[in-house]
Order: C-alpha cells, then sequence, then structure tokens
C-alpha cells in the first residue's frame, strides 16, 4: 500500500540543508570553540531564530494534518509502537501526540519513584534490540534506571525521518464519521495545545484543529487527568456502552491480558497500554514494563494489518 502523501526529499529535509546566506552561498560568520576565556558564537538575530522555529513546526503541522498513522500517547506502549512502525514501514507518516511537555510517561522512574526498571522475559528482547543494557535475574531483567530505557527509545524513535513527535499538544477529542460501509469509525484526532486544552473554563471559545488518519492508536495511560481518554470518549460518543474498569494489581495476569488484548477496539481506533485496562476491565500491573513494550509492539502489528488491507484516500478508508 503507497502512503498517504509522498515523505519530503531530501533537499526539502531541514536537517540536510546547508545555513545559507540571500545569495545561496554558505553565510560567513565567526565562531570559536575556545575554552581558555574565547569561546564565540556564530552572530544571530533574534527574528532568525523565531523563523526557524516557525517555519519547521508549523510545515510540520500542514504536512501531518493528513497522517498514516496518529499515535495518542508518547508513553512506553507508545513509543514501542512508533518504534517497531518506523523501523518496519519508513514510507509512512507516523505521528505522535503528547498532552505533556515531557514525553515518556511514566517509564522515567520505576516504581514508588525509585530508578531501577523490571522488565520480565522475552520483553528482553526489546531491550536488546535497542541496545539497553540489563542485568539478567532469570525470568526478569533489570535496567539500571527507567530513564535509559526512555531516552534510548525516544532518542531512536525521534531519529527516524518519517516520525513526528508534537509533545504539549492533548487530544481534545476524536473525528468519528461513517465508513464506506455504513459503520462507525474513527477517522482522526481533535487537537489543541495542552495549555489551550486546560484553560477552556477560563477563557472564551478556543476551537481546537484536526489530523485525519485511517489509524489511530491510542495509549494514553490509566485513568487520570488525560489518561484513558479515547476509551472514557467511546463511552460519551456511544461506541461502548460502559468502561471495564482497571481492576487491583496483579501482574502475572495484567501484562499478557494488555499484550494478548491489544486489538482495534472499535474502527479505526488500536487501543494499547493500560489504557486498554480501563476499556476492557483488565489488572493493573504495577512497576514492571514489559507489558508496555510488548503491548506497544503488538498496536504496530495490529496497524499494519489494517493499512496493508484497506483502501485508502487522502488518509481516509473508502474499502
Amino acid at each position: 500500500m503507497a502512503p498517504v502523501a509522498t515523505l519530503p526529499t531530501s533537499e526539502q529535509n531541514p536537517v540536510l540543508l546547508a545555513k545559507a546566506n540571500a545569495n545561496g552561498s554558505k553565510a560567513d560568520f565567526h565562531a570559536s570553540e575556545d575554552y581558555n576565556g574565547n569561546y564565540q558564537f556564530a552572530p544571530i538575530e533574534e527574528a532568525q531564530v523565531s523563523r526557524a522555529m516557525i517555519k519547521r513546526y508549523f510545515n510540520t503541522m500542514y504536512d501531518r494534518a493528513v497522517s498514516d498513522v496518529v499515535i495518542i500517547g508518547a508513553g512506553s506502549a507508545g513509543l514501542s509502537c512508533a518504534y517497531h512502525l518506523g523501523k518496519s514501514r519508513p514510507d509512512l507518516k507516523i505521528t505522535i501526540l503528547e498532552a505533556n511537555v515531557a514525553p515518556g510517561g511514566g517509564a522515567w522512574l520505576g516504581g514508588q519513584l525509585m530508578t531501577p526498571m523490571v522488565v520480565r522475559k522475552p520483553a528482553d528482547r526489546f531491550l536488546e534490540e535497542l541496545g539497553v543494557p540489563y542485568e539478567d535475574e532469570g525470568a526478569f531483567v533489570v535496567v539500571k534506571h527507567a530513564a535509559l530505557f526512555t531516552s534510548t527509545i525516544l532518542s531512536k524513535v525521534l531519529a527516524m525521518p518519517n516520525v513526528v513527535l508534537m509533545n504539549a499538544t492533548a487530544v481534545e477529542d476524536l473525528i468519528i464519521r461513517e465508513d464506506f460501509e455504513g459503520k462507525q469509525r474513527v477517522a482522526g484526532v481533535v487537537t489543541n495545545w495542552t495549555l489551550v486544552a486546560l484553560n477552556h473554563d477560563t477563557q472564551s471559545c478556543m476551537d481546537p484543529n484536526t489530523i485525519t488518519a485511517p489509524v489511530i492508536v491510542t495509549a494514553t495511560g490509566h485513568d487520570g487527568p488525560m489518561g484513558a481518554f479515547s476509551a472514557k470518549r467511546l463511552v460519551s460518543a456511544g461506541l461502548l456502552k460502559e468502561l471495564g474498569n482497571m481492576r487491583g494489581l496483579d501482574m502475572n495476569r495484567s501484562e499478557p491480558a494488555i499484550v494478548n488484548g491489544t486489538r482495534e477496539v472499535t474502527p479505526g481506533l488500536i487501543m494499547a497500554g493500560m489504557e486498554l485496562s480501563e476499556h476492557d476491565g483488565a489488572n493493573r500491573m504495577g512497576p514492571t514494563f514489559g507489558g508496555m513494550m510488548g503491548s506497544g509492539v503488538k498496536a504496530a502489528h495490529e496497524a499494519l494489518r489494517i493499512l496493508e488491507s484497506a483502501r485508502i484516500i487522502n488518509g481516509r478508508v473508502v474499502g
């Protein structure tokens, strides 16, 4: 299947463009990396900084108004999904939306604010693929600091040219429309900057933006200020009778239930990670992270299955 839209060529990619002056030649400036008291930066105008950010950010927004896959939530499940998708299909336009300023969700620490991260086998194979070192404890492994996993996968995902992360960006609603079979289908997301989303009660109407995509992966975590968003919206939209509500902690039941249960819960919407526990009524798993990694990879497989079987035009499934 061809992607929804072509990716920018290397000539269009701002990362690959040389800095040039108005005549097209490289700018003439003096800079010195001298740590003996004479460190000098190249000169810059404040407007150049503004334009450099604005051009790239809004070009990205323009380009990703139609995406191949939108991932809601950049926690361990969402990032694992993005990694596997981006690596498997570098032609796809993958857009990650994260409500917080800092991506990573709860994967910067282990349990009770302690730093080690516990990962049950066979999810250790995913750590090996990422190149994250660990100590082997038999049935599970321990990463010395959870941030080592999160920073590694985040850097690898962001280095992929087909993956975009928009953090501090909240999903306020889902685009739900009738599809070619007459079924209700999740066909995109309704977005706003998080600070706007948090202040609708303090200001006059501040309308949102939209992103159209044939596949949405939601991995917003268990219930919380921004958690379980899509699961709760399915209820209020009449697409789900009621939430299953997350059950008490049981690691041995929770992790396989979450990985094996990761699926397309309604046409166009794949649910992964702890959000699924609220949807299905599965147990919580606590401070063990293999289930999140496995669920993210399973979500990527589900997304690829949909993309490979559907006929898509301009981000819409038409057959």
